[in-house]
């Protein structure tokens, strides 16, 4: 019967010998289309010689199907379920392909693999990654393993050929168990894995969220050593993935590793140690971390998202941790620069509320490098656009004086008077106030007893001959409090006295109430009210905290009638005493048994809407009958 149209196909095998007198020559087999559905009848083409079947080739090292191929030819077939994988695996992630099936282009995709070698099938792999054809990696490996080179000798990958096949398995799905099973099989081709196929393993375990798995095979890693020990993708995955499962503990163990064995910590996973720590109220940790990164060239340029940092700064302003601090300040600072620099600009800006509790943290834990962080970062987020509020100006005036620089915090103190030296209320004035906004800058005057307020008149003496000259009212209402604090009442009558005389400056209410205060405490009642009706004659008006001076001195002289016609004084004025006036008020008059001044400032309570305090425990200890029966 004649062939209208021979069709020809490549057996999968090749026969080969050890016998040099034979040829080694590829069989084609010839299918007839006129024959029945039924298995095809091939007429082998005739060779110069057939090599016996019963004669093993040589034994060569390396694929473990060689002997497969030998034997039966049949197991080259693509659609064989025959895989280098787990069966398992195989039937899940076999190659889709259009119905019907197409077995031409599996016959391609084979005799393609047949005529790769190992650097020809690098490329193709690097081509088809980019197309992101998975699967067509993975069944084009699987084939090629199955196939013979040139010399006869079964296909052997290499380190690299066989992560892209982890890879191409990865991306289709593979689970960590089966991705080890993968791992384990290249012993079987003379491979050692190294870090990147852990580093494939990982990567399933941390989508699966297998934190154990992924612990226990980072410490094998790093038992193993050599190729295998792990790399900076290694201890990034895992860090990562234990701060994802809060497991805070075995993160920081591993991520002191990473920073001992000198590798660079990626972004996400330092956002995620500073986020777990600050959640977690482990400060002292985190502070810890980012110094250690600061000191490394590769981590020094690390920087948290900006809500972040802002965050950081809030929780360590709150927890008067002034390192921790200053590093999400500086954060702060870095992310203002890049928005500065990068085009378009993107100007960045703290709330300055945030500054403000940064210098009062500075103030209370004495931390000069905070102070100067957070007045930087003030004054680049209002860009001179406005002036800084007034409570920026009196909490950097505390933070010197908590520091003891007493010259820089009167330069605070001149510079708050440039740009709100023109009080136009009684509220404003209260910014110049020596008894409340720079009580702070009182006490550091006043800390070191008469030498230090010498020191810091005779400086103020001197730079009132300065070019240009810096006299300050404020400054000596400082003083004389500051005097008053320490009972020299010498010091303070001379420096008020010096204001107008010496300084050629106008006394204001604070340096009367200042005085005032130094001759109550010296029980010295009369001068002080002299004091206060000269204020009265020199056209200042006294305010509330004159009345409250003045209601003092008489209660140190026990004069409660007196005190209690201030108060009615300090009403008809306009001005209400405050609660605490009025206590003290009730208990001296009960300690100098005024009952008709008792009832008077029991209606001054109702009045004035206070709640009355119990008197019981001061009572007791009033009450107390002393006896020297026991004696």
């Amino acid at each position: 019967m004649a062939l209208d149209e021979p069709a020809f196909r490549w057996k999968a095998s090749r026969s080969i010998t050890t016998t040099p007198s034979l040829s080694q020559q590829t069989e084609l087999e010839i299918t007839t289309p006129a024959q029945s559905d039924s298995a095809p009848q091939t007429t082998p083409l005739p060779s110069r010689a057939t090599p016996s079947p019963g004669v093993p080739p040589p034994q060569a090292a390396g694929s473990t199907l060689y002997q497969e191929n030998w034997i039966n030819p049949a197991s080259s077939d693509p659609v064989a379920p025959q895989s280098l994988i787990p069966i398992g695996l195989s039937s899940e992630h076999r190659l889709v392909r259009p119905a019907p099936y197409d077995e031409r282009s599996a016959t391609r995709l084979q005799m393609f693999s047949q005529s790769l070698d190992l650097p020809n099938i690098l490329n193709v792999f690097a081509d088809w990654m980019t197309q992101q054809k998975w699967s067509d990696i993975k069944e084009l490996f699987e084939l090629w393993l199955r196939s013979l080179d040139q010399n006869g000798k079964p296909n052997k990958p290499d380190i690299n050929l066989y992560n892209h096949y982890l890879r191409a398995n990865l991306m289709i799905g593979a689970s960590a168990g089966e991705l080890l099973d993968l791992v384990a099989q290249m012993e079987d081709y003379g491979i050692l894995p190294n870090a990147a196929s852990f580093n494939l393993v990982l990567k399933t375990m941390y989508q699966g969220q297998e934190s154990d798995a992924a612990v226990k095979l980072l410490e094998r890693m790093i038992h193993t050593g050599e190729e295998a020990s792990p790399d900076e993708e290694s201890y990034d995955l895992v860090i990562g993935l234990l701060f994802l499962v809060d497991q805070i503990d075995p993160a920081l163990k591993f991520l002191d590793l990473a920073l001992k064995s000198g590798y660079t910590l990626s972004t996400s996973v330092f956002s995620d140690c500073v986020r777990v720590c600050v959640n977690a109220g482990r400060l002292d940790t985190l502070m810890s971390i980012i110094k250690r990164c600061k000191a490394m060239d590769q981590n020094k340029a690390l920087c948290p998202p900006w809500g972040l940092s802002t965050y950081i700064s809030d929780v360590a302003v709150e927890a008067d941790h002034s390192k921790l601090a200053y590093y999400g300040l500086e954060f702060l600072v870095q992310w203002i620069v890049r928005g500065k620099s990068a085009q378009p600009s993107l100007l960045l800006s703290v709330d300055e509320g945030l500054a403000i509790a940064a210098l009062g943290t500075a103030a209370r834990t004495c931390s000069a490098p905070l102070l100067k962080a957070a007045w930087e970062i003030l004054n680049r987020s209002l860009r001179d656009k406005r002036l800084p509020s007034p409570e920026s100006y009196l909490a950097k005036i505390h933070a010197f004086a908590a520091l003891g620089e007493l010259r820089f915090a009167f330069r605070a103190l001149h510079e708050l008077e440039s740009a709100y030296g023109n009080p136009e209320s009684d509220e404003d004035t209260e910014i110049f106030s020596p008894f409340s906004s720079l009580n702070p800058l009182v006490r550091a005057c006043s800390k070191g007893g008469f030498s230090k307020l010498d020191e810091v008149y005779f400086q103020l003496e001197n730079l009132s001959r300065a070019n240009p000259p810096y006299k300050s009212v404020a400054a000596f209402n400082c003083i004389i409090l500051g005097c008053s604090n320490i009972w020299d009442l010498d010091r303070a009558f001379q420096t008020f006295e010096a204001i107008q005389k010496t300084f050629d400056l106008t006394p204001d209410i604070h340096s009367f109430n200042a005085l005032m205060s130094a001759f109550g405490k010296m029980k010295q009642t009369f001068e002080a009210s002299n004091v206060f009706a000269h204020m009265a004659n020199s056209g200042v008006k006294p305010n509330e905290k004159s009345y409250s001076l003045l209601v003092d001195a008489h209660l140190i002289n026990r004069d409660t009638k007196s005190a209690l016609g201030v108060v009615k004084d300090m009403m008809l004025a306009g001005y209400s005493p405050s609660k605490e006036t009025l206590r003290k008020l009730r208990r001296r008059c009960v300690r100098e048994f005024d009952v008709d001044g008792e009832e008077e400032v029991r209606s001054l309570f109702q009045q004035l809407n206070y709640r009355m305090d119990g008197e019981y425990r001061r009572g007791i200890l009033f009450g107390l009958q002393y006896s020297t029966e026991f004696v």
